[in-house]
């Protein structure tokens, strides 16, 4: 029995354990730091598994280490699961028009109920192997809460627990079946606040220093810098405190939170420090008090090159999901309640890809039925962030893409919140088991790659994991 026959057996033959945990963790559906029940099933499957768990690591509540060793316990495989939601996007399981299961409530629109459980089902398929075998070798599963939030694989790593990993293996649903090339950006984070001195606005405005004067002269001012920043790079914000609801009261208090965004976390350190002086200089005019507090950050992530091929050669040897004319027919039910303008942009985007004819065939079918190749050549970055790329500067990682949801879904949306409950999510989900768990057994037989693939590392880190976080940031626990 080849090891694609063992893994893919096992998965198969456990498959509605597997995507029932699934469907457990999407009707959970918590929000970031408060996954307390998503961690317990899955820590539940874990233990009766075999695998010892270790709760509550890098001061989280509700992420976990979970391993399993045999013989020598070299190599060490790990993978990297997910399983928080994101806020109002409650949605009913596979119906392909918006009704929420509650008004207002949180919903699995970023995928990672499905996340969660294909890393955990191919960390099991691994395990059964290796005892079935006799091989050596140690099976690490990281319970990664808060993606969504302030994240976790910072702490994680910046804890050393990634120390003793040889390398990395993760997933993450999505429109296409591929290892991209393509990096995903830095991000840093922080809650500028500003006080002054309250007022009477109408009698006595003189004596008044306006807080939110203070955040809308930063607001202009950061409008001024976009234009003198790299193109790639963001600056998005939101106030969590204006100064309250009364005009005829001089505000006092203000706070805004910014997230400046970049390909490196060394430009993005450098354009958060200018986003500083701006609000250094709103505190002057105003003549108010500025302070900042650095509330998350992501390092860049790109895929490592050495373990990508292995990876891309996995994913065509398993092969894209098997969908049925019930899964083309529900995928082109959901891609028809996009927006005119949305379904233009979409078929404008495949026209570039593929083509006039081809765009046209897959918005009749829109799932990726194919897979398409890592290109080592690929340079260029996403607009979006994620901690796994702290994780990519600690160990040898790579992040691979699997088709849970139709060509042109868009992310974050009560569609991805329907199909991360539905037949096509579950075949993308045991589809991506199947490809990790086969990659991990092939790189843990292969350690000259795991050799060339530190080295790969050791050019991109130094030798070392520097967290993008000043060291008195703690997890944000009930603060994010």
């Amino acid at each position: 029995m080849t090891q694609l026959e063992f893994v893919g057996g096992f998965i198969d033959a456990n498959a509605e354990k597997i995507t029932a945990l699934a469907r457990e963790i999407w009707g959970y559906a918590e929000l970031a730091y408060e996954e307390h029940r998503s961690s317990a099933a899955l820590i539940r499957v874990l233990e009766e598994s075999g695998f010892s768990v270790e709760t509550g690591i890098a001061g989280i509540p509700t992420a976990f280490r979970a391993s399993w060793s045999s013989g020598s316990g070299k190599p060490v495989a790990a993978f990297l699961g997910e399983y928080d939601a994101l806020d109002a996007l409650s949605q009913e399981a596979g119906r392909p028009e918006k009704e929420p299961v509650c008004d207002g409530a949180p919903g699995h629109g970023c995928g990672h109920n499905l996340l969660g459980v294909g890393s955990l089902a191919a960390a099991l398929a691994v395990k059964e192997y290796l005892a079935a075998e006799g091989k050596d070798g140690t099976i690490v599963y990281f319970g990664c809460p808060a993606e969504e939030g302030a994240g976790s694989k910072q702490f994680i790593a910046r804890a050393g627990c990634f120390d003793d990993v040889d390398f990395a293996y993760t997933w993450h649903p999505g429109t296409e079946n591929t290892v991209s090339g393509k990096g995903c950006v830095a991000i840093m984070g922080a809650n500028f606040t500003f006080d002054g001195v309250a007022s009477h606005a109408g009698g006595a405005p003189h004596l008044g220093r306006s807080a939110l004067d203070a955040a809308e002269l930063m607001n202009v001012g950061v409008n001024y810098l976009r234009e003198h920043m790299i193109d790639e790079a963001r600056v998005h914000y939101a106030y969590s405190d204006a100064g309250g609801t009364a005009p005829n009261v001089v505000p006092a208090h203000a706070v805004i939170k910014y997230e400046v965004r970049a390909p490196k976390v060394a430009q993005v350190q450098e354009l958060f420090a200018r986003v500083v002086n701006i609000a250094k200089g709103a505190a002057l005019m105003t003549e108010t008090v500025m302070n900042y507090e650095v509330t998350m950050a992501f390092s860049d992530y790109t895929a490592n090159r050495a373990l990508a091929e292995l990876v891309s050669a996995c994913l065509e040897e398993v092969g894209a999901p098997k969908w049925s004319e019930e899964d083309y027919a529900l995928a082109a039910s959901f891609l028809r309640t996009y927006s005119r303008n949305m379904l233009r942009s979409i078929r404008e985007d495949l026209t570039e890809q593929y083509g006039p004819e081809r765009a046209e065939a897959l918005l009749e079918r829109p799932l990726a039925g194919t897979v398409r190749p890592f290109d080592p050549s690929e340079r260029r970055y996403e607009s979006g962030s994620t901690d796994v790329g702290d994780v990519g500067y600690a160990v040898p990682t790579v992040n691979l893409s699997v088709a849970t949801a139709c060509i042109g879904n868009v992310g974050h949306s009560w569609q991805n919140t329907a199909f991360s409950n539905s037949p096509i999510g579950d075949k993308g989900l045991l589809t991506a088991a199947k490809v990790l768990a086969l990659a991990a057994l092939r790189t843990m037989e292969d350690p000259s790659r795991i050799e060339r693939a530190k080295r790969e590392l050791f050019a991109k880190n130094g030798g070392h994991y520097t967290c993008p976080l000043p060291d008195y940031v703690e997890p944000p626990i009930g603060k994010y």
